[in-house]
């Protein structure tokens, strides 16, 4: 048979990705590589009681086709929420709401994204966001991220030698996957740019009301003077990914061209689960549900921190995030984290993790990984980075290879 796949999805290769998360789920395993929520804390009685109460409340035309913008009275409660907790303001008129934040990325890519059209991406970042745009095929820019987060004097220059660049993605705030946050001045500094040079910026902040220590800062949408951010967000992390709702906050004629394109994908999300979620919001604190996430990933994540203080070389660093779900590793020069996982860390050490290169959009770093704490007990955590801790320990590296002696 003839190949009838697009091009576009051939070039979409996750294979290795999901053997590392088929590994990641053999129960012998401690898997620190998806990025999941703790189960035991969502909150299932309370959201069973609002499914119930939107179902009751809105009878037999909660189950008809509705709008492709999402339920008004929902919309207007995330207004009223970007206005408290990210300083932006903005009306009901302006978001939309998505099937997680995932789709939200894809709108965005397929309204803006033709075939080689050049974009910039932190290098690392968020590998389903690579998945998304690698759809629409762009020529990718790396912007390195350090430990205020994307490097704005980098990304300065880029712009410069490649004033086309028309869309800038970015994950601000507890980033995915290094858990670093980019400072206040970063944020006006990416604005101004995003102006001078006329594009738009994707600004990805599904973690912002997960922060353990210090304050949380404006959104990059706060300083967005002429219309070029477009905001994510998501329930996945705060209630639940089961949930799969997201939203967008957009200004014309942006927020109506991609209500245009969910139409044309999806209709609508589902009514009622938006209606389930209106009704959750209506009657609970949600405020204090996150205020309890946040007490009890404060002390996973500083289970980790110490772990890792204790466990790994020298040679070995860290990130130390303020929130979020993720810590980034970077290993000695020389060392590929995949083969390390695949050759001797899942079969000795039974520890999973995220390798650096499906991170970047270029693939061509791979000395670093990702770990996740949030999905697992403390306990499990510091026995899981001893394990990692022990093989590490042991990792004799050259210029072209690691390898590992067990004494």
């Amino acid at each position: 048979m003839k190949n009838l796949f697009a091009n576009r999805v051939l070039n979409n290769d996750t294979s290795d990705l999901n053997e590392i998360f088929k590994n990641s789920a053999n129960p012998e395993n401690i898997s620190f590589a998806g990025g999941f929520p703790d189960n035991r804390l969502f909150p299932d009685h309370a959201l069973q009681a609002a499914y119930q109460d939107a179902i009751n409340r809105g009878g037999q035309a909660l189950f008809q086709y509705a709008s492709t913008q999402g339920l008004a009275t929902l919309r207007q409660k995330l207004a009223e929420r970007m206005a408290n907790h990210a300083d932006v303001q903005v009306t009901a008129d302006n978001i939309m709401l998505t099937q997680g934040g995932q789709q939200a990325i894809d709108l965005v890519a397929k309204l803006l994204l033709n075939h080689g059209d050049a974009m910039a991406v932190e290098g690392p970042t968020y590998m389903g966001a690579l998945a998304a745009f690698d759809t629409y095929e762009p020529t990718y820019y790396e912007i390195p991220v350090d430990h205020d987060g994307m490097d704005i004097r980098y990304l300065r220059h880029t712009l410069k030698a490649h004033p086309e660049i028309k869309l800038i993605y970015t994950v601000p705030d507890f980033h995915n996957p290094t858990g670093t946050t980019m400072s206040l001045q970063r944020r006006k500094d990416l604005v101004a740019l995003a102006n001078q040079y006329d594009a738009i910026i994707l600004e990805d902040s599904p973690y912002r009301d997960l922060r353990y220590d210090g304050t949380n800062l404006p959104a990059i949408k706060h300083f967005d003077t002429e219309g070029r951010v477009v905001f994510i967000s998501s329930f996945s992390k705060i209630l639940s990914p089961a949930l799969r709702t997201g939203w967008l906050v957009a200004d014309e004629p942006l927020i109506q061209a991609l209500v245009n394109l969910k139409s044309a994908t999806d209709v609508q999300s589902s009514s009622v689960t938006l209606a389930a979620i209106d009704s959750y919001l209506a009657h609970n604190d949600i405020d204090q549900h996150i205020a309890n996430l946040n007490a009890a990933y404060q002390i996973k994540r500083d289970a980790m921190l110490n772990a890792l203080d204790r466990y790994f070389p020298a040679n070995v660093s860290f990130t130390r995030p303020a929130g979020g779900f993720f810590i980034w590793v970077v290993l000695p020069q020389g060392v590929d984290a995949k083969q390390l996982l695949k050759d001797v860390i899942l079969p000795q050490a039974h520890v999973a993790y995220v390798p650096a290169a499906c991170q970047f959009a270029h693939r061509k770093v791979t000395n670093g990984f990702r770990l996740n704490f949030t999905g697992l007990d403390p306990v499990t955590i510091t026995t899981g980075i001893k394990r990692l801790g022990g093989i590490l320990q042991h990792l004799n590296v050259d210029t072209t290879v690691a390898k590992v002696a067990l004494s």
